[in-house]
């Protein structure tokens, strides 16, 4: 089993293998019976769910590495965003929002969903609404809509402690994700931008460390930079005009082809997208019949 680690009311629970995906880190909050995000040791969920201890569940977004482990609480409320809820509700729906297209590529998404992800049609009880405070008892929540990884990633402040959960921002090397069809690189930025004025004391996220005491020096900055950084070599890449399909085989995002690719090339491609998308907003990029070249 997976380490628990108290914070406050606010029980972290570390997902394995660092919580790097499938996994991510859970809060549970044991006196009002929360629990958020359950993917992180189905070990240790069984346990508060045979306990009686968790209530209702809450997701900070639809991403299958959040969602793993909901099948043990399908008896249990759940609570999440409006704009996240339509994938949770269809398989197809879900491969849709990941623009998983060919037929082949579909059917390992279903395997995996089911296999892996244990996934079950939900819909949620209860729509969790940006600035909504909730009153849990032994502490006070206010939800913070924070799109761009997904369009409805809810972040979670929690008042009394002083505590932020970043959700997905998880101020990790590897910078911001955003590669789902309806996630954008403007609202990455803008969320980012509001949850570093939070006036927080500990920061909690769902991969990597999980914890912050205090956020270093430069952290939320390089973290945004990786989006600049990749803007830099997908224009170095367009040296010479380039189709989408080119350039998506370069690997720009994840810096080298991955395994599975059923797994990785749609998020390959849809990063690609965004950034080609933004550069032309930007005036730095032209397309013309399908062909991308800097202006």
């Amino acid at each position: 089993m997976t380490e628990m680690e108290q914070y406050g009311p606010i029980t972290l629970i570390r997902g394995e293998n660092d919580g790097r995906h499938p996994y991510c880190h859970s809060l549970f909050i044991r006196e009002a019976g929360v629990l958020i995000d359950p993917s992180s040791d189905r070990t240790q969920l069984k346990r508060l769910r045979d306990e009686g201890a968790v209530q209702t569940v809450w997701l900070s977004h639809w991403h299958e590495d959040h969602l793993m482990h909901l099948d043990l609480f399908d008896h249990l409320p759940l609570w999440m965003s409006e704009e996240d809820a339509p994938p949770l509700a269809d398989p197809e729906i879900y491969m849709d929002w990941y623009r998983v297209e060919s037929p082949s590529a579909r059917d390992y998404w279903r395997e995996i969903l089911l296999k892996q992800f244990h996934f079950r049609p939900r819909r949620p009880a209860r729509f969790l609404r940006d600035r909504e405070v909730i009153d849990l008892g032994v502490v006070t929540v206010e939800v913070l809509r924070t799109p761009g990884h997904s369009p409805g990633h809810l972040a979670f402040y929690f008042r009394e402690p002083e505590i932020l959960f970043l959700g997905d921002y998880d101020l990790t090397p590897i910078g911001p994700w955003y590669g789902e069809v309806y996630a954008t690189i403007e609202d990455t930025l803008e969320s980012l931008r509001r949850l570093k004025a939070i006036p927080a004391k500990q920061w909690l996220a769902c991969h990597g460390k999980g914890v912050f005491e205090r956020i270093p020096d430069g952290r939320w900055e390089n973290y945004e930079s990786a989006i600049y950084d990749r803007e830099r070599r997908y224009l170095e890449f367009l040296e010479r005009p380039r189709t989408l399909p080119e350039i998506a085989d370069a690997w720009i995002f994840y810096g080298k082809p991955m395994q599975p690719a059923e797994f990785y090339e749609f998020g390959e491609r849809l990063h690609a997208e965004k950034h080609l998308r933004w550069l032309m907003q930007k005036g730095l990029v032209a397309e013309r019949g399908g062909v991308f070249a800097r202006r």
